[in-house]
């Protein structure tokens, strides 16, 4: 099976989790697209001065992959940069946020599985 970019949704999500401005989400896969273990496939672009805010990962974990920008994750030892290449963890009882402060777009790819 191949799903086509123009098949895939796009949100623009104000505020997301408490974050600043506007975070677009481009679901690669939908609910119904996905293995029983897994919550969220997509794509998050953050434009500059916007974030998705502090939240609590339970009975899952997330990853970020960081394509293009500079992220600044909040972890509960503090914020660290996100440069493309990494891959932010966050497991079952952590917290994070990430923002966008440059002019360049932040993207990445998140992925929820299900502990």
């Amino acid at each position: 099976m191949i799903k086509r970019n123009e098949e895939m949704k796009v949100n623009y999500i104000e505020h997301m989790r408490g974050g600043a401005g506007t975070a677009i989400r481009k679901d690669i896969l939908g609910s119904d697209d996905m293995a029983k273990h897994s919550r969220l496939f997509s794509m998050f672009t953050l434009k500059k001065g916007c974030g998705i805010g502090e939240h609590e990962h339970k009975n899952e974990t997330e990853y970020y992959y960081i394509i293009s920008g500079k992220g600044i994750v909040t972890e509960k030892d503090g914020e660290k940069v996100a440069l493309p290449g990494d891959v932010v963890i966050t497991g079952d009882g952590e917290s994070h946020a990430i923002r966008n402060d440059e002019d360049e777009d932040l993207v990445f790819v998140a992925v929820i599985i299900l502990d």
